[in-house]
């Protein structure tokens, strides 16, 4: 049984052994690495919206303390931002609801993704595919974690523009999200997993 945990911990981390991402907000920020296995189109999805810069300048519009820190979706003034066509809910067989993960934010309807994100600030498994679709995990905060958890203690309210309750009272503001260039010691990881 020790064999087994220890195998399962030298293997989890090539789960997410794919491109990494800065995002910098007002609080700090956050770098997180993206599962390009487990879930390619979401990932692919994800990074167009970094590649046009539209998550520049955008907010955290929901918090949740002890669930979720939601953005992506939104500018400073509450006004919805553009999206390009959902995609596909790579939810089954795919990466569960953990602490520090980045997942995809959806309706009801399964297939209906586009660019709002959320972080698990604890273990989510309500949100893991079950009997029916789950949301969509496609990363893992590798850096900042920390700026995460300060987030989840702003002060929130009801917003009537947004007519939702949980939206912060003081802007938590997205100011660049960054593809970062790959390092020596991410080609090294690449080389053991078999790329």
């Amino acid at each position: 049984m020790k064999k087994l945990w220890l195998l399962a911990m030298l293997i989890a981390p090539l789960a997410f052994a794919g491109p990494k991402v800065r995002m910098e907000t007002n609080h700090g920020n956050i770098v997180v690495e993206l599962a390009s296995k487990q879930a390619p189109q979401t990932v692919k999805n994800f990074l167009r919206y970094v590649a046009d810069g539209s998550y520049d300048g955008s907010i955290f519009h929901r918090v949740i303390q002890d669930f979720v820190v939601q953005g992506g979706g939104y500018n400073q003034q509450f006004q919805q931002l553009p999206t390009y066509e959902p995609v596909v809910n790579e939810s089954r067989g795919g990466l569960p609801n953990k602490r520090g993960t980045i997942a995809m934010a959806r309706t009801q309807a399964v297939d209906s993704a586009t660019r709002q994100f959320y972080f698990n600030l604890v273990d989510n498994n309500n949100l893991n595919a079950g009997g029916a679709a789950g949301y969509t995990v496609f990363g893992q905060v590798v850096q900042g974690m920390e700026v995460l958890d300060k987030l989840a203690q702003v002060q929130t309210g009801y917003s009537s523009i947004l007519r939702a309750n949980d939206v912060p009272t003081s802007p938590i503001i997205l100011k660049k999200v960054v593809l970062l260039a790959e390092t020596p010691a991410d080609k090294k990881v690449d080389k053991k997993a078999g790329k």
